[in-house]
């Protein structure tokens, strides 16, 4: 849908917000807000004050871009905020900015605070401002502060790993607002096209997902049943491979390798011994499930790695598998090194096998792949990572067709994978494609490049009070 612009502009005179209607008035948020605050500091506000209920406290998390996240919520008693953090409320339909960002949270974000709040207050490095309400509409003055956050973090902020804009600075930060009523109306018509956009990136989301599972179900059925519809089956004597085609064995991962071995624990390897080229260092980040990693390189010398670090070296075609994981990425997980991947070796918690002559890397690979997560209910340790060392790991059974056969069904799931990745590439492509148009959306609507008004119906919205 194309939208039509205003009939006069004028120079705002600030860069990101360009030409605006020349009927908006261009002011600083100081100028639009009657109060504004910062989280306490220090001593005042510590996790340890946190309690199952009473006063809301306001974190970064809280708040994303244009939009209240009010989930994880924590509290602190209500008698202890009145009496000693008095001066940091927040009320409804007041705008919260986010002092404090990185690279996946833009500094400068702002939302309104929904209804219902509650006895609420904000934490350090989040920003209370409550406006003028004859001069701004609150959830007008979060969409166009938070479509002008990239902007305000390339002038305004200080810091390397995290950027920061300290509430004085976020203060002057420039609005350009239309009467209130005008304001209204865009933030109506923002929310309602927006929500359009995001049921199709859910929807996207949706497919994706349903796409994956289908992947690793057409990867658990390859490998334990085969690729034979009505060969003969018998029971394989493990919980989560079931029955399997009568003529496979169920074997031990030791009895298909030649050799294995995990990488050096202790002083051995640590960062400090990277290098910018040398011998490749295989990390858990690199082995994914079925799939070998090849981003996020890293190097060790090679006449260190020769004298200190013999016996972990990876070839390609080994069998790579992770001995440490957590709620992302499964400890057992495999894959097959590189072909090009030499002169390479593992880092400690990264196993490496290789296989005999009996066995197929790729199938290998697949079939513990499948049975990562039974296998780390039984057999892994650790609370917050699971760990299963390299003697275990060479326990862990897996089914084994003639190598022929095993040879058709990588292939098979090459293909099939290959295929699944590409319409979920595209998926993803089409979620990134409406993001960008829900961006450039918000930014047109709240700078005046578009006029709205007339494309809002009279019928209600939930906005705003």
């Amino acid at each position: 849908m194309s939208f039509p612009r205003y009939t006069e502009y004028k120079g705002s005179g600030v860069e990101w917000l360009g030409d605006v209607p020349s009927h908006w008035r261009v002011l600083a948020l100081a100028r639009a807000s009657v109060s504004r605050c910062d989280g306490p500091f220090g001593s005042g506000l510590k996790s340890e004050h946190y309690t199952d209920g009473g006063t809301r406290v306001v974190r970064l998390q809280n708040i994303r871009a244009s939009e209240f996240d009010g989930r994880d919520a924590v509290f602190i008693d209500a008698e202890y905020g009145a009496s000693e953090l008095a001066g940091h409320d927040v009320l409804s339909g007041d705008v919260l900015i986010a002092g404090l960002g990185d690279e996946n949270n833009v500094v400068g974000r702002a939302c309104m605070a929904p209804p219902n709040l509650g006895s609420t207050i904000v934490k350090a490095d989040c920003f209370r401002f409550r406006l003028d309400r004859s001069v701004a509409h609150p959830e007008f003055v979060a969409f166009q502060l938070s479509a002008g956050a990239p902007h305000a973090a390339g002038q305004l902020a200080t810091g390397t790993t995290r950027s920061r804009i300290p509430l004085s600075l976020m203060a002057s930060r420039r609005l350009a607002l239309p009467p209130t009523l005008e304001q209204k109306t865009i933030a109506r018509f923002i929310i309602r096209e927006t929500a359009k956009i995001d049921a199709l990136v859910a929807e996207q989301k949706k497919l994706i997902a349903l796409l994956k599972e289908k992947r690793q179900a057409l990867i658990s059925h390859a490998v334990t049943k085969g690729l034979d519809p009505a060969v003969p089956m018998k029971d394989s004597g493990i919980e989560w491979l079931g029955q399997v085609p009568a003529h496979w064995e169920v074997v031990s991962l030791a009895r298909v390798t030649r050799t294995k071995c995990d990488g050096p624990f202790g002083s051995g390897l640590k960062s400090e011994h990277y290098v910018d080229e040398g011998v490749r260092v295989i990390r858990l980040q690199n082995i994914r499930s079925g799939a070998f990693d090849d981003r996020d390189a890293a190097y060790i010398d090679p006449q260190y790695c020769a004298e200190e670090l013999e016996g972990h070296d990876v070839r390609g075609g080994d069998v790579l598998i992770a001995g440490l994981g957590d709620d992302n990425n499964t400890v057992g997980r495999a894959c097959v090194a590189p072909v090009d991947i030499e002169p390479a070796m593992v880092k400690a918690d990264c196993f490496r096998f290789r296989v005999n002559e009996r066995a197929h890397a790729g199938y290998v690979s697949w079939a513990l792949t499948a049975g990562a997560t039974f296998d780390a209910g039984r057999l892994a340790t650790g609370t917050t990572r699971s760990r299963i060392p390299l003697s275990v790991t060479a326990t862990r059974k897996l089914p084994l067709p003639p190598r022929q056969e095993q040879a058709d069904i990588f292939e098979f799931i090459r293909r099939r994978q290959s295929e699944l990745s590409s319409l979920v590439s595209e998926a993803e492509r089409a979620i990134d494609l409406f993001k960008e148009r829900r961006s450039a959306l918000i930014s047109a609507a709240v700078t005046g490049k578009i006029d709205v008004r007339n494309h809002v119906s009279a019928a209600p919205i939930e906005s705003a009070p």
